[in-house]
């Protein structure tokens, strides 16, 4: 069994993960053997669009039910979410500090096309970590255990559905006038606002 906290791959994660990647940044261990789980943010971000919270999924092929491996789910080009997901980013941060600053190594991530969906969040999250400054090594298990006692487990508890793990501290977000505060969005919520600071927000 290898030793340290366990997290799974996230399609941009909120900021929940960052955080308590920080906190166990000496032992991380990626989850790659696990079943994919629907309705996760293993293909979903969410992001403060005008209108509020938005939800950024990406599709996977059918048949990519719980049963199926993770590193075996593909992702399905069926219509063009990249496009989608590009205009809403463009469309919710194109205002704020530090979206142009960005942009332009997240473009990559919406013009070429990945076949594997873990392979596409662990590309993610390589280029999220430069982001944020943070050199975190990571290595990943060997094979799938239910139950992980030996350390921290984040592969259920960070969910949509759950509540945030840490108390979501308000910083400034482009809409928050209109929409009011909305804690533990994706990442790239809090990089687009808060640039170079966000390193110390986490």
């Amino acid at each position: 069994m290898v030793k340290g906290a366990i997290f799974p791959l996230f399609y941009l994660p909120p900021i929940d993960y960052f955080s308590k990647l920080q906190e166990n940044r000496n032992q991380v261990v990626i989850e790659n053997a696990e079943h994919f789980e629907k309705q996760s943010f293993r293909n979903r971000a969410s992001i403060h669009s005008p209108n509020g919270k938005l939800d950024l999924i990406v599709p996977v092929i059918k048949g990519s039910k719980n049963h199926t491996k993770v590193k075996d789910v593909k992702i399905s080009y069926d219509f063009n979410w990249q496009r989608l997901h590009l205009l809403s980013l463009q469309t919710s941060y194109r205002s704020s500090a530090y979206f142009e600053f960005y942009e332009d190594d997240l473009m990559p991530f919406y013009e070429k096309r990945w076949d594997f969906l873990f392979d596409y969040n662990e590309d993610l999250l390589a280029l999220l970590l430069r982001f944020l400054k943070l050199n975190i090594q990571y290595e990943y298990t060997n094979n799938f255990e239910k139950e992980h006692f030996a350390s921290p487990d984040f592969r259920s508890s960070i969910h949509p559905k759950r509540s945030i793990l840490n108390d979501g501290r308000p910083y400034f977000q482009v809409f928050e006038e209109r929409n009011g505060f909305i804690p533990n969005l994706s990442i790239v919520d809090l990089l687009f606002n808060q640039g170079p600071q966000s390193n110390k927000y986490l």
